[in-house]
């Protein structure tokens, strides 16, 4: 049960550098610092838009207009920060 569980907290750190990767990306395309006529980076831009976008889609649905300021990653990744520390600090030791 040990090793499932970590293997979860190793998924979700995962997808943590993924929402920080993906608005990096965002901030880059944004500000025109990427080619986005690269085809190399289109690739990378949309596989980062394709993982990260089915999470951010329902919080960016209750968030209020903030004038095109996106604080849907970091709701996400408080979210993700609070089901790792209760998956590490409540569910393990209880496996344990």
């Amino acid at each position: 049960m040990l090793a499932l569980i970590q293997t979860i907290v190793l998924a979700l750190d995962l997808f943590w550098w993924l929402i920080i990767a993906s608005a990096i990306f965002s901030w880059l395309y944004a500000f025109n610092v990427v080619n986005p006529r690269n085809q190399f980076v289109g690739t990378i831009g949309n596989a980062l838009f394709r993982i990260t976008e089915p999470a951010l889609r329902p919080i960016r649905r209750y968030l209020p207009d903030l004038g095109g300021i996106d604080i849907s990653p970091i709701i996400l990744l408080l979210i993700i920060f609070f089901i790792r520390q209760f998956l590490l600090t409540s569910v393990a030791p209880a496996v344990i």
